[in-house]
Parts: C-alpha cells; sequence; structure tokens
C-alpha cells in the first residue's frame, strides 16, 4: 500500500481547469479542448488514442498482472451560454461556457493521468482514462460503444463523476440503483383553421386546444402513472399564433418526460398518444406527435457503489435522492457495471451556489483534488493499485 496524497497536483489541476475554461467548445466541436489535452499527454510522456467518435482521447494504463481492465470518463463539451463570470480565466468564445463544470472534470482526469504516470511500477489492473465528447447532446457515449470502443479494451467496470452546487464543498453524493433519471423529449404540433378573432365559430383554435392539452396531460402524471413511481411531464413551451385579433391555426408544445423505469416511459408515451386521438376527434383538428427518446437511467451497480463509499474518508459521502437530470454515462452502465457520483460544489460564503448551465456557475478548484483523491482511493480499494 501507498500514500494517497495528491496536494503536490493541486496548483497543476486548478491551471489546467483554468486552461480549458478559456476555450469551451460544443458538442463534437471540442478541437482545441483535444489539442490541449493531446499536449498535455505527449508532455507527461503517455501514450493514447485519440479521434474517439471524432474529438475524443482515450488513455490506456496497462497492469503488470491485470485481472481487470477499470475506465474513468469525463466530459469535454461546453454549452451556448454567456459567461457572466468577471475572472481572469473568462471564456474566449463568445456564448460559450463550460457552465455545467466539464473543465473540472477533464482537469481531475489529466490529474489522474500525472498520478498514474507518477506511479506506473504500482499499477496492477488495466485502467484507462476517456475523455468523451458531446454530454450535453446529441450523447458521445452512445456511438463510443457502438464503436466497440469499450469491448476493443476490455473495459470490466467504468465511473464517472460531475461537479454539483446542491451538495455542501467536498462532499460526495451517490445512490445505489436508480440515481438520475431517463429522459425523453416530444413535440406536439396542433393544426386547426385561421380565421377572424370576432367570428370564432368559422374557425377552429389551436390555442383552445393547445391550452386544453397542456392542462389535460398532466392528469397522465397525477391519475394514470402509480404514485410510488417518479415521473415528471413538463411542456417547456409553447409556440402559435399570428396576432391578437386572428384565431390561431397552428400550436406547437415542446416537452421532455423524465423517468426511472422504462415501463413508465412508454405508458406515458402511450397516454400521449391518446390524448392525441381524443382530441382530433372532439376538435376535428390534425395533431402530430414527435418523440425523441434521449438517454436511458442512470444505475449505479449496487457492489460498485458499496466498494466507492467503502473507500472514501468517513463522512464524506452522503447518500442522496434520486434526481430527474439526465446523463449520457447510463449508455455506459447498460453495457457493463459502472458508479457515477457527484462532487459538492457548493460554498455560500463564496458565492458558489448557482446551479449548473447558469452563466455564473463557478467553483473553488479545491475540490477537484477531493475528486481526484475519490478517484485514487477506489483503484486502491478495487486492488488496481498495489
Amino acid at each position: 500500500m501507498f500514500s494517497t496524497k495528491i496536494e503536490h497536483l493541486g496548483e497543476l489541476i486548478k491551471n489546467v481547469r483554468q486552461d480549458l475554461h478559456k476555450i469551451p467548445e460544443i458538442a463534437f466541436e471540442e478541437f482545441k479542448t483535444a489539442l490541449y489535452i493531446e499536449q498535455f499527454l505527449k508532455d507527461l510522456g503517455v501514450s493514447f488514442e485519440k479521434g474517439i467518435v471524432g474529438t475524443g482521447i482515450l488513455v490506456s494504463f496497462k497492469g503488470v498482472s491485470p485481472t481487470k481492465t477499470i475506465c474513468f470518463r469525463a466530459d469535454m463539451d461546453a454549452l451556448d451560454v454567456e459567461e457572466q463570470n468577471d475572472v481572469s480565466y473568462k471564456s474566449q468564445h463568445n456564448k460559450r461556457m463550460h457552465a455545467c463544470g466539464h473543465d473540472g472534470h477533464m482537469a481531475i482526469l489529466l490529474g489522474l493521468a500525472k498520478f498514474l504516470k507518477d506511479h506506473e511500477d504500482r499499477i496492477k489492473d488495466n485502467i484507462i482514462l476517456l475523455f468523451q465528447p458531446a454530454e450535453e447532446g446529441p450523447g458521445g457515449a452512445a456511438p463510443i460503444i457502438d464503436n466497440g470502443i469499450l469491448k476493443k479494451y476490455g473495459v470490466s467496470e467504468i465511473y464517472g463523476l460531475h461537479l454539483f452546487p446542491n451538495i455542501s464543498e467536498g462532499k460526495f453524493g451517490v445512490k445505489k440503483g436508480p440515481m438520475m433519471s431517463q429522459t425523453g423529449e416530444f413535440d406536439i404540433l396542433i393544426k386547426g383553421k385561421s380565421g377572424h378573432g370576432a367570428m370564432p365559430h368559422t374557425a377552429l383554435d389551436s390555442i383552445v386546444i393547445a391550452s386544453e392539452m397542456v392542462i389535460g396531460l398532466q392528469s397522465i402524471i397525477s391519475r394514470t402513472v402509480n404514485p410510488i413511481e417518479p415521473a415528471v411531464l413538463t411542456i417547456g413551451r409553447i409556440d402559435g399564433g399570428e396576432i391578437r385579433n386572428v384565431i390561431a391555426k397552428q400550436v406547437k408544445l415542446e416537452g421532455t418526460i423524465r423517468t426511472f423505469s422504462q415501463e413508465v416511459y412508454d405508458l406515458i408515451k402511450g397516454k400521449i398518444n391518446d390524448f392525441k386521438k381524443g382530441y382530433e376527434t372532439s376538435y376535428g383538428c390534425t395533431i402530430e406527435v414527435i418523440f425523441r427518446d434521449m438517454y436511458p437511467a442512470v444505475i449505479n451497480d449496487e457492489t460498485l457503489t458499496q466498494c466507492f463509499i467503502d473507500a472514501q474518508n468517513e463522512g464524506t459521502v452522503e447518500i442522496i435522492d434520486p434526481i430527474m437530470l439526465a446523463e449520457d454515462f447510463s449508455y455506459y452502465q447498460k453495457e457493463i457495471p459502472g458508479v457515477f457520483f457527484f462532487l459538492g460544489t457548493k460554498n455560500e460564503s463564496k458565492g458558489y451556489t448557482y446551479p449548473l448551465h447558469n452563466g455564473a456557475f463557478n467553483f473553488d478548484e479545491k475540490v477537484l483534488q477531493v475528486g481526484l483523491d475519490g478517484f485514487v482511493k477506489i483503484l486502491i480499494q478495487r486492488g488496481a493499485l498495489v
């Protein structure tokens, strides 16, 4: 056994995070980000495979007597968000920002690369570091699986983390089993008949139909889904109408579904179609429903989650309730056992309380050392470092 102290890497990963924060790039366009990671790894003297589904990068450390292959994943992409922070490392890309902490995730993984390089003679099992593009959408995990990357390297278990401002700074949040929801999107296009607002009887008002649908669809959750099954159906956007005195010919509703169960998810989709048919019959209109199935639920392997909890320092892990956010890390977990966990960044005294995807989101880089230490402790607990 050897010391897991990583304090000497604190300044390194802080600088890496701030460098990456300056060059945020959106899904599958992480070209500068990839070049930065590649140069870091070259300077470290670590071999890697680039071009993983476009901009992704994979680092492989060979164990001296491997019995398994452990993978750690960091996401690379940023968001279409204008940064509001006035900091020296502010985003240099207009209307682009690492507002979801992926710069921190990459910094932790590069810190782990440095740690492993310094302790190559202590690596027993194979270790993979995966820098994945496009987590925010359309998703980079699924094409990585489809391209056989996990099978190529024989990955047997996988771990990932996410900075999270709802948990106190430096704490880990995790849950066995379902932790983050399955998600899907839907569009509902209601086609009526336009007419003068003073003569509504000659038209077919799509706004009235849309209004009833918005209210009616909520009964799917309250009166169809088992109340002990978590589920959300949200209409987040309505678009329709021309001017105040014209009956709207067409209205578009845009919404999302969140569940932890495929059965419940399919039930909700079926009921939305039932409502569609009912309103078409009642009003004589035409309604088109388009579904886009997105990420599955994040379901943590119970045995590996307990291993993660046992590996960390006492009092640093919080068992959290499931949340309705989504993550494409879930695709990996459909293939192999895995654990996804949160790393808290909330610090009210420093103003680090803004939510993810907010232009003012920020955190103290000292939490990145906690994340790195958490990864190293996993490797020791799992016998990959000796």
